[in-house]
């Protein structure tokens, strides 16, 4: 390995161990508790060392919060391809993925999506934060099919499934929990439901494979 190899891992650590550390003092007293200072101090860095890597305690969270959009993303497609070639069925495994990375990773789905904290200040739309709506999306267009409009009706019940599995998660997240059983019980009745009134027969909804125009 060379020298300019040696360098570029060397940053690298040092960047993972700011991220990490970062995480881990969000994990024990909060996100509003985290500061540069804390991160220096944590790692053994002087505080402007930090700044070398994120220019802003903002910035840091942003990259966070990209990581953990990278992790949700992971989990949905997997269970999506874990499960047979119905798109009802895939559905409702990935959403119940979407559940459990929230409650496995909640301090990151904090400041993904701003629950008990502020969310992350980004000055642009995070690539990596579409992912998900996309994967759900696409399997939401298999129910669809080739009709009009057909864009407009995917974002239309897309929104309507993150609405209600974000507001229950929240729910729980801020301490309000509802015993696991009870929740879970929710969630399924409630996207079963939802994609019910997608594919009902009175919908007219062709059953061809939707395929969004480029």
């Amino acid at each position: 390995m060379g020298s300019k190899e040696r360098i570029n891992r060397h940053k690298e650590n040092i960047r993972c161990n700011i991220l990490r550390a970062a995480l881990a003092i969000g994990k024990g007293s909060g996100w509003n508790s985290v500061s540069m200072r804390k991160i220096a101090d944590s790692i053994e860095y002087s505080p402007p060392a930090i700044y070398e890597y994120f220019n802003s305690k903002e910035a840091l969270l942003q990259e966070l919060a990209r990581l953990g959009f990278l992790q949700l993303s992971e989990r949905i497609n997997q269970a999506r391809n874990n499960s047979d070639n119905d798109p009802k069925a895939q559905l409702l495994l990935m959403w119940a993925a979407y559940w459990d990375f929230a409650f496995a990773e909640q301090h990151l789905y904090q400041i993904m999506f701003g629950v008990e904290t502020t969310c992350c200040d980004i000055n642009e739309p995070l690539t990596d934060s579409q992912v998900p709506a996309a994967l759900f999306s696409e399997v939401i267009g298999l129910l669809v099919g080739q009709v009009e409009k057909a864009g407009e009706i995917i974002q239309k019940y897309y929104y309507a499934c993150w609405s209600f599995v974000h507001g229950l998660i929240s729910i729980n997240l801020i301490g309000r929990h509802l015993p696991q059983k009870i929740s879970e019980q929710i969630l399924t009745e409630a996207i079963s439901g939802i994609i019910d009134t997608l594919i009902a027969p009175g919908n007219n909804l062709s059953k061809e494979p939707y395929i969004e125009e480029v």
